[in-house]
């Protein structure tokens, strides 16, 4: 059977095109199309109207991106993939696992629920609710101030005193601080563990002089050598199960005194830099797993046993 995939994107970017390229290897139907894109519409049989589909639905949704926009819109958007779950499309990552991704604060929540390690974190509104936790904290760590939202090391702050707290029109009024974890450095080193269906795909290390080890922030990507591959990777599968992703990228700091936490679970993540030290191809293995979950499920509901119903009684 050719399945019929529709990769979400709204930007024309090397890793989307790199998916469709290998799932059009592997024989699929691809379309990709921009979230921003598909229509609630009721006058269609599904209630949706996609572009390229001919008012069909597709056979599942791998979501590579959604753009940032108004409350409104990014409402409408994370709507419509909730729409595809409700009509039984698998969606590769589901509405609610980027949810839980995106919202920092549900993320620390879940991972601490799941029992996994994770710096003790504080989200709150208000400035004079992060005064009152940075007067309480500030004398036993730095707080690192991260924006509810955000990627990339974007916005990320050190806070060492009140008064490097920002102004509330600065963070939309959210604070979201968590104990800074203290690590060897410069150089600072933290790692990157890609998680697909349940397995570790690939690991990195990543290297800076700057405390933030980001990729587009001058980090160094490394292959990972003695340094705990199998905790690492028992923390990432977990991390990503915490948050129901069917993929992430999983990002763990060592402490100074080898004790591993888990920071974030990225729900639509780049991996441009994994993939210069990673022995396998990504996008290969998102394909196959994808097409895989895809022939399992075919092949289950296939040996289903049709279930033969008595007639009523007259």
């Amino acid at each position: 059977m050719i399945s019929r995939i529709l990769i979400v994107s709204d930007v024309s970017d090397t890793r989307a095109k790199g998916l469709a390229a290998r799932l059009d290897r592997r024989g699929a139907v691809v379309a990709t199309v921009p979230l921003a894109a598909i229509e609630f519409d009721t006058g269609k049989p599904s209630g949706l109207s996609i572009p390229g589909f001919d008012g069909a639905l597709p056979d599942a949704v791998l979501v590579r991106s959604i753009a940032a926009g108004s409350f409104e819109a990014v409402t409408r958007r994370l709507g419509v993939l909730h729409a595809f779950a409700k009509l039984s499309i698998p969606v590769w990552n589901s509405a609610q696992a980027i949810e839980r991704c995106v919202d920092k604060s549900m993320t620390t929540f879940l991972l601490k629920n799941a029992g996994l390690p994770t710096p003790p974190t504080f989200a709150v509104e208000g400035r004079a609710q992060a005064e009152a936790i940075a007067e309480r904290e500030l004398p036993f760590t730095p707080l690192v101030l991260k924006p509810l939202f955000g990627a990339q090391g974007r916005g990320i702050r050190l806070i060492e005193t009140l008064s490097d707290l920002p102004a509330e029109d600065e963070v939309n009024g959210v604070y979201y601080l968590q104990h800074y974890v203290p690590r060897p450095g410069p150089p600072f080193r933290d790692f990157r563990v890609f998680v697909c269906a349940g397995e570790v795909l690939a690991m990195m290390s990543r290297r800076g002089d700057d405390w933030i080890t980001n990729i587009n922030r001058g980090a160094v990507p490394e292959q990972i050598s003695g340094h705990g591959e199998t905790e690492l990777a028992a923390l990432a599968r977990a991390a990503a199960a915490a948050m129901s992703a069917d993929f992430a990228g999983v990002d763990i700091v060592p402490a100074a005194d080898g004790k591993m936490f888990v920071l974030e679970v990225n729900s639509m993540p780049a991996w441009s830099g994994l993939q210069s030290v990673a022995a396998v191809n990504i996008a290969d293995a998102i394909a196959d797993a994808l097409l895989k979950f895809l022939a399992d499920r075919t092949e289950t509901a296939a040996a289903r046993p049709y279930r033969l119903t008595a007639p009523a009684n007259s």
